[in-house]
Order: C-alpha cells, then structure tokens, then sequence
C-alpha cells in the first residue's frame, strides 16, 4: 500500500541492535533522530538483534532478528545444531512478513558489508540478505545507509554480501574504500554516494578548554582477535595488541598520568579487567558506558584518546579531542584521513609501545593544532550529513515528504 497524508508511513530499521554494540546503537539513534524531526507521522519499529534493549532505550516496538534464540551460541550438539538449521528457515517467513508490514526498511550505519571481524556466512549476512530479497520481491524500499564495506575472500560470505547491495533500493557508504570494494565485488555504485558515519550526526558534549599540566589519557580497548582471516592466529593477536595496551598504559602511570579505560561493547569487559589486574594503580580506572554519548561525554573531558573500536573514534574527532588511532581495518585509517589525522594511527595487529608513545607524545606536542582542525573537519562532516538526510527523504519518501513534514 502505497502511503498517502490519511496513511502515515511504516519504516523499520534492522540490524544486529541492542545487542550491546554501542556504535551499532548509535547509529540507530542518528537515524531515530532525523526520523522524529523530519518525519514526525512515521511509525517505527526494529527487527534487531535486542528487541528488549531497543524498546526501553529508544522507545519503539522490537522484533527479535532470530527465531531461534540460541543464534549466536556455537552448536556442538544435535539439538543445537538443528535448531539453527530450522531457524534458518523460519527466518525467511518471519522476515518477509515483517519486511512486508513496513514501506521503507533502514539499515543504519554499521559494518554490515564487511568481515573485518570474525563472521559466519549463516550469521548476519545471511539476514541482511533475506531482508533484501524479502523487499525486492514485496516493493518494501531497503536502504542501506552509510554501511561499511570491505572485500570479502569468503565465498558465500561474498555472494551473500553482494546479493544483498544488488537487491537494495538505496546504499551509501561511510568512506570511499567501502564504495570500492563493493565494484571490485561486482556492484554496481554508479548512483551510490559517500557520506560519513551517522554517529557525526549526533550532539556533541561541551569540551572544557584544557589545564595546562598534563590531564587524563581515555583509552578505548577492544576484545580483538583480527578477522575472519585471521583465525588461525587469533591468539597471537590477542596476545600482542593486549601486551602492547598494556605496556603504553603502564607507561602512562609510571609518568603519573589517569587513565580512563573505555569500552565500545559487552565483549570488551574482559580487555578491562585485563589492564586492571596487570597494571594495578589508582591513576587507572574504567568508566561503563551505555551509549555513545556516554563515551563522548567522557572524551570532552580528556586532553587525549587513545582507542581502536571504529566508533570510540568516532566519539573523540565528534568531539574534538585529539586521538591516536589502533587500526584493525580500513575504515579506521579512512575515517582519520577524513578528519586530517591519518599521520596518527596504528596497527592494532601489530602493537608497538614504544613507537605508540612516540606517536602519542607527537599528538600531544600538536594538540592545539589538532583541536583546530577537527573543528573545521566537523563542520564539514555536518554539512555532508545533512545532504544524506536530504538524499534519503527524496528517495525513500517521495509521495509523502510534504506531508509528513507537517508535524501535528
């Protein structure tokens, strides 16, 4: 049906949300923004991963993406293994009738065309991809919104990926390498845009001006273990980024430093604890955050950032905070490129303490010049991101713009 000013449109957003992931929930909240200023009469509701944690926190309906509940646990037995197998194909009903009850289906931000992290073929992608087909073939609008995108080596993970951009109606991406990789995969980005990460569009703390004596060092950790690639060493780098975090923090307080340790998801906890039990001083403490403001809220307040989960980034160049960047993929040297800051990042897989605080100290050396030009960066970042939401209401709610734009 076709929504008309008596038929207020139906959007759902979809994603692994609520899950715990504070960049994934972040991004859902950029969009939730825009949608409620600009769209006011829209009915939303998610089909996500955490229906219970997107409901209380944004206030919307919820849907949980899996039938079976048991997903994401590894299936050693035949119970387990056949319950996944059957929840494979009951997703496809559940998923085309809720794709069906909606006109436009928004996938927000998100790493949701790349494997940068370790992912299964019969996970996600395989989701993503039965949300598109699901809107291909019931003319439900899918648009994929300033998603990350990498080149995939493994095959059905690849054909998932690419069959899902092909079956979108609307893609952009959050940087260029994204874009790239999607035609080296075989789509067509002829008509698909580059704007960047929804979480710029989010407010930004007030930053207070900095002490003159050395303040406080956030450093955001990650539960890394490489990517999909990477498995056979998973361990090792574990073990070398851990090492090496550990080595710069215990550099850091031996200078008489604070340290704020700072996580991006559940998963990340562990890292904490880790940092904690070895380098064991009260200059060192951990902040829980639940959200992205959160993180951001604690970054205005450091004269640095140290931190390696894409969105932790994010929060610092959003505010304006000098930041060191541990690169586990493309998009984090992309994203600091766009920002001026491509001179301070990182390997994660490769952890160098020493190199790291010279790199630190250089970035501390320049932090006047640093704020100033984030500052600038921002502003550019706003205005492209207010293009992206103008793209999407042309192309997603062109019979209902007008009307949808008169609140009640």
């Amino acid at each position: 049906m076709t929504p008309t000013d008596e038929t207020p449109v139906r959007v759902g957003v979809f994603g692994l949300l609520g899950s715990g992931n504070l960049g994934n929930d972040g991004s859902l909240e950029a969009v939730l923004g825009h949608l409620r200023a600009e769209h006011p009469d829209a009915v939303v509701d998610a089909l996500c991963g955490g229906p219970e944690a997107v409901t209380a926190r944004f206030g919307i309906p919820a849907t949980r993406l899996h039938w079976y509940r048991g997903e994401y646990r590894t299936a050693s037995r035949a119970a387990a293994i056949a319950g996944k197998g059957l929840g494979k194909l009951v997703d496809v009903f559940r998923t085309a009738a809720w794709a069906r009850r909606h006109d436009v289906v928004i996938v927000p931000g998100m790493g949701v065309l790349e494997d940068t992290l370790p992912l299964r073929p019969w996970g996600f992608p395989y989701s993503l991809f039965l949300l598109c087909a699901s809107g291909r073939l019931l003319r439900t609008r899918v648009a994929l919104v300033s998603v990350g995108a990498a080149e995939i080596g493994n095959r059905p993970t690849r054909a998932l990926v690419r069959w899902s951009a092909r079956l979108a109606t609307y893609r952009s991406y959050r940087d260029t390498q994204s874009r790239d990789a999607m035609r080296a995969m075989g789509v067509d980005t002829a008509r698909d845009e580059v704007y960047p990460d929804l979480a710029f569009s989010l407010p930004a703390p007030r930053v207070s001006a900095p002490s003159g004596s050395p303040g406080p060092v956030c450093v955001g950790v990650m539960d890394f273990h490489g990517g999909n690639d990477d498995r056979a060493r998973a361990e090792e780098i574990y073990r070398r980024y851990l090492d090496g975090t550990i080595r710069f923090v215990r550099a850091l307080v031996e200078e008489g430093r604070p340290v704020r340790l700072l996580t991006g998801d559940q998963c990340d906890l562990s890292v904490v604890a880790a940092i904690l039990d070895a380098v064991d001083s009260p200059l060192v403490t951990a902040a829980e955050p639940a959200s992205l403001a959160d993180l951001m809220n604690e970054m205005a307040a450091a004269d640095t950032v140290v931190a390696v989960r894409y969105h932790n980034l994010i929060c610092a160049l959003r505010t304006g905070t000098p930041v060191l960047a541990l690169c586990y993929a493309a998009k984090s040297n992309a994203v600091m490129d766009r920002m001026g800051l491509g001179a301070y990042c990182h390997p994660a897989r490769e952890v160098d303490a020493d190199r790291l605080l010279e790199q630190f100290r250089d970035l501390e050396k320049h932090s006047a010049e640093v704020r100033q030009t984030l500052s600038g960066r921002n502003e550019v970042v706003a205005q492209q991101l207010a293009q992206q939401f103008t793209a999407l209401t042309t192309t997603l709610f062109p019979a209902n713009t007008h009307a949808l734009r008169k609140a009640p």
